[in-house]
């Protein structure tokens, strides 16, 4: 039994010793497939023709031709329970988007509030979701589909309004054939689409446990192998591995391929009412309800498709099949399948499907004529197959989820930019940042005191590198009791966040969902604890009563946060009359929100525990950490409004005003819709160059998967990493979006200045040049705000017609300007970067940001390019403008007001445009009113314009005092195209050099204001007088 333990101090010091005997995580603590009944068995069943079908008369549109609605039958269960089935195109009437198709099944119960009915979240889609699009059904001639298909056997279905020559032509196939269901959907006449090919569709009905005889007992845990043989638990170590009374620590288990547990009872779990695993038992309250299908995407010999996405992994970008075909046709399993569930995994390994904090089930699937996708809107668990039709050059993806509603989503593209508008007009756009949030991170478990603050603060200012945001981790608090400080260690908090706060910075403090259990003999019982416990607002156990898991604090509580009470309760805590000693410089960092449970299954909640309303966690398990982020970032809302009377949590509105601060939470776990609620890492990784190669790929997983605002722990949260291997990640990482260093506590400390000479110099030039850049990173972030375009991106956005675009994902894009090249080995000081161009006869061109803007032609690989330790492989794309701010201050604030730098990259016709979106950098009036302008510069032979705009069409234009105050342009490729004069406003000659060697204009103070509508005219004949 668990107790509570007599010394704190003793606990984490063999907490430690567990920890630095532990290299590498814990496989028998996590299912695999193959230990996971759903998964085992629907995988490895045989292929057969489905016995579901459409029942053919009940197919009917409703009033307003806005949806089919049609039945589903097993035929293979004669009387069985029907599935209610639709179909409709979403995304409103904006003619402007190109539709998705939204597909929805669902038992049909013969009473409405039947307590089997499936749980769904109205959480995760935002209300464009339900906004459906009038259609009419084709005939095949009206399709003008490439394939004949019978029109016996599918029913053809477009938006209402189509015409035959409309192009994107969008295309819904109801498959209507004996013995068939599936919807497939096509893209100007062609399959892109399509669904259940396999014939391996299933939908296990729900049922009353009453009704059945499973054998199972009362118990939660009966029957269930004792792991610890008795011994007294008074902690856990991080890795999920008991701390026992005598000081010993549980020991770490060989993993295995299968589960004893399934295989050696496979015949009594037949019906799957229970399984256990690592010393748990799961009884499933309506018994078995997974639901699967294939959903593949089409391409041609000329066009093949990749998929990406289906985060979180630490797997390669590009998908890796998981299984394969020999020559015959025998299936052949190559990995286990990518596993999305949100778990709290110590020390995760590189290239493995295992499941890792977040889960996001969508696939983009790209090709060079269009960009394809999916999104199955499920939180349960989930696992997913690939594999590739090498004769269709199809890319096939299996879908099986425990439990949970069938919704899917069919994203139609056609573009890169069209399919990530599509996603995020369903599941929400990312929110605009705090210009703050952008700038350098400095985090550390833990600064130790007041003192230690103030020392890391001024250590930045004296090697004259600039940051943003200092972390607190949770030894801050009082015994890791939340929204409160540890008073011998920091006793003026308010003081302290002042001190801070004098150069612009803030300072972050942790909280974290398990709420710590007052004991028996507290002297001070903890206040979150008790009024949470009486009003009720804590996850239930499978007996209705409070779920109390193992965590930091030792035994916690976790609030239910998919209660709009309990949400409305936790962002109250936020109010600065609630959360003492905290001020606006402050802001929120939510771990552990998985949510990890040390001594749950899989370090996680029980999935029998139950929500307010008796809804298992196996339905919302993913969603957790999402709503605990969002009910944070409404507490930093919250608290700038005024007190309501009379003060109640539950009374409280959130009601926003222009004059709002933007809020600002990093989350580690995630799912569909997180980006709507702050930024994400990658969790825990390690010091070793292996990680710094997968942060990329991560990353651009994410990012494809609508989460931009994303960032791994520099140079790695475990161990200590070389000042070799620091320096390349800080110089990565400083153009990805999230930029932060963080280290655990067992790692020496790694402020940039502790490691002398030359690491200083070379970490303070990449923390630099993250600063030149923020009114262009700035400008992309609003870019994903207004159109959903991520701010990270692969190749393939830009570059379709270059087919090594597909396949590269050791470099990115960071927007549509720069090309990075991360060095990511050991001793590197030459490397080889391919860059890509928009077609074969009209190459684009690249200039070398860090070896003096040498020129590049793309289309081509090329071999030893240089990657001195000071700087890594950074190039400008030819045709683009790139705004940077030259004078790096103490932090971002200080630099509001500060004068820009156009760097102007031009084509092979002399051009370049580029943009830049300026507002007041803060307050909500962007988002609630309009308020910013977007500049468009343009650059020709003639001269540069730049006109400015409001950024939106209803919104209104942001005045700013920032000027610019110099231009370079690149690439004239010969002094003939150099201007002999450059006028501002006509008459007002501009100060100029041109270097030949460098191939550079440089024209000096022109003094026009940014968000003034100006123009600079090149003169090329005689100067005049």
């Amino acid at each position: 039994m668990l107790q509570t333990p007599r010394s704190r101090r003793l606990l984490l010091a063999v907490a430690a010793l567990a920890l630095t005997a532990t290299d590498a995580v814990d496989r028998s603590k996590f299912r695999t497939c193959d230990k996971t009944q759903f998964c085992h068995t629907y995988r490895n069943a045989p292929p057969a023709a489905t016995t579901f079908q459409v029942v053919r008369d009940s197919i009917r549109s409703d009033s307003d031709a806005h949806l089919v609605r049609f039945l589903v039958e097993d035929a293979g269960r004669i009387g069985g329970v029907h599935l209610d089935g639709s179909l409709a195109f979403v995304l409103g009437e904006d003619k402007a988007t190109v539709p998705a198709l939204r597909v929805r099944l669902q038992e049909k119960f013969d009473d409405p509030k039947d307590p089997k009915t499936r749980w769904t979240s109205h959480d995760i889609l935002v209300p464009a979701a339900d906004e459906t699009r009038p259609l009419r059904q084709l005939t095949a001639a009206e399709a003008g589909l490439t394939a004949p298909i019978s029109t016996q056997d599918v029913l053809l279905f477009a938006p209402a309004g189509h015409e035959p020559r409309e192009t994107p032509r969008v295309v819904a196939a109801l498959k209507v054939g004996k013995g068939s269901f599936g919807v497939d959907l096509y893209l100007d006449g062609e399959k892109v689409v399509s669904t259940n090919d396999d014939g391996k569709f299933h939908y296990e009905i729900r049922q009353d446990q009453a009704a059945v005889k499973t054998g199972a007992g009362a118990a939660a845990d009966q029957g269930a192998v004792d792991a610890h043989e008795g011994k007294t638990i008074v902690d856990y170590g991080e890795d999920g591995l008991a701390i026992y009374e005598d000081g010993t620590v549980q020991k770490k288990e060989e993993s295995s391929t299968t589960d004893s547990n399934l295989a050696d009872a496979a015949d009594d779990k037949v019906e799957g009412w229970e399984e256990s695993f690592d010393g748990h038992t799961d009884k499933k309250k309506f018994g078995p309800s997974s639901i699967g299908l294939d959903v593949s995407f089409h391409g041609s010999v000329e066009a093949p498709r990749s998929l990406y996405g289906i985060p979180e992994h630490a797997t390669d970008f590009v998908l890796k099949d998981t299984i394969e075909f020999d020559e015959g046709g025998e299936r052949k399993v190559v990995t286990d399948p990518y596993r999305l569930y949100n778990l709290d995994v110590f020390e995760y390994e590189l290239d493995n499907p295992m499941a890792l904090y977040g889960a996001i089930p969508v696939l983009v699937a790209p090709n060079k004529k269009n960009t394809v996708g999916m999104f199955w809107n499920n939180p349960s668990e989930t696992f997913v197959d690939i594999w590739t039709n090498e004769d269709a050059n199809t890319k096939s993806s299996r879908w099986l989820s425990e439990s949970g509603v069938f919704d899917l989503f069919l994203l139609a593209g056609p573009s890169s930019a069209d399919l990530f508008s599509q996603y995020t007009l369903l599941t929400g756009r990312a929110q605009l940042p705090p210009l703050f949030a952008l700038g350098y991170h400095q985090c550390r478990w833990n600064y130790k005191n007041e003192a230690d603050v103030a020392r890391v603060d001024a250590g930045f200012d004296e090697h004259l590198i600039p940051y943003d945001v200092l972390w607190l981790d949770i030894d801050h608090t009082d015994g890791k009791r939340y929204f409160t400080w540890d008073k011998h260690a920091f006793p003026t908090p308010k003081d302290m966040q002042e001190a801070v706060a004098r150069t612009g910075r803030k300072i972050v403090t942790i909280v974290d969902p398990h709420i710590k259990v007052s004991q028996p003999g507290d002297k001070h019982p903890y206040y979150i604890h008790t009024e949470a416990e009486e009003l009720g607002l804590f996850v239930k156990d499978e007996q209705g009563n409070d779920f109390k898991g193992w965590c930091w604090p030792g035994e916690s509580s976790y609030v239910d946060f998919t209660s709009p009470k309990a949400r409305a309760w936790w962002r109250h805590q936020f109010r600065y009359e609630n959360y003492q000693d905290s001020t606006k410089h402050l802001y929120t960092w939510n771990d552990m929100n998985e949510p990890s449970v040390f001594n749950g299954p899989e370090v996680s909640m029980r999935k029998g525990c139950v929500s307010i309303t008796g809804v298992e966690h196996r339905e919302w398990h993913n969603l957790y950490g999402t709503l605990f982020q969002w009910s944070t970032m409404e507490g930093q809302l919250v608290r700038q409004q005024p007190p309501p009377e009379p003060l109640s949590a539950f009374a409280e509105e959130l009601q926003l005003s222009p004059d709002m601060q933007r809020p600002f939470v990093l989350s580690r776990a995630f799912s569909a819709g997180s980006q709507r609620f702050g930024a994400v890492w990658t969790g825990d990784n390690m010091a070793e160059w292996g990680h710094l190669r997968y942060a990329t790929k991560m990353l651009l997983s994410m990012s494809v998967a609508g989460l931009t605002f994303v960032g791994a722990d520099v140079g790695g949260f475990f161990g200590n990493p070389s000042t070799e291997l620091l320096t390349r990640w800080n110089q990565a990482a400083a153009y990805q979006p999230f930029f932060r260093g963080h280290a655990h506590h067992d790692s020496a400390r790694r402020e940039p200045w502790v490691f002398g000479e030359p690491t200083t110099s070379h970490v303070r030039a990449a923390i630099r040049e993250r600063y030149s850049l923020l009114p262009y990173i700035y400008t992309l972030f609003h870019t994903c705000y207004a159109r959903g375009m991520p701010v990270m991106r692969p190749l393939w956005v830009h570059f379709t017609e270059d087919p090594q675009s597909f396949s590269e994902e050791d470099q990115f894009l960071l927007g549509d300007i720069l090309l990075v090249k991360p060095i990511v080995d050991e001793g590197v000081e030459a490397t080889h970067v391919f860059l890509p161009s928009e077609n074969s006869k009209d190459k684009t061109v690249w200039y070398q940001v860090t070896d003096g803007y040498k020129r590049f032609v793309g289309g081509k690989t090329y071999e030893n390019v240089p990657a001195p330790l000071d700087a890594i492989p950074v190039f400008h794309r030819g045709g683009t403008i790139l705004p940077r701010k030259q004078r790096v201050r103490r932090s971002s604030e200080l630099m509001r007001s500060d004068p820009l730098t156009l760097i102007v990259a031009l084509d092979q016709h002399l051009m370049a445009r580029g943009e830049l979106y300026v507002d007041d950098e803060r307050s909500l009036a962007a988002e609630l009113e309009g308020e910013g302008t977007l500049v468009s510069f343009q650059q020709t032979r003639d001269g540069l314009r730049s006109t400015a705009a409001a950024a939106t069409l209803q919104g209104k234009r942001y005045t700013s005092q920032m000027w610019v105050e110099r231009i370079e342009i690149y690439g004239f490729q010969s002094a003939a195209n150099v201007p002999k004069q450059v006028l501002a406003g006509g008459e007002r000659a501009v100060d100029f050099q041109y270097d030949a060697a460098g191939d550079r204009l440089v024209l000096r103070k022109p003094q026009m204001l940014v968000t003034d509508d100006w123009e600079l005219r090149f003169v090329y004949d005689q100067a005049i007088e």
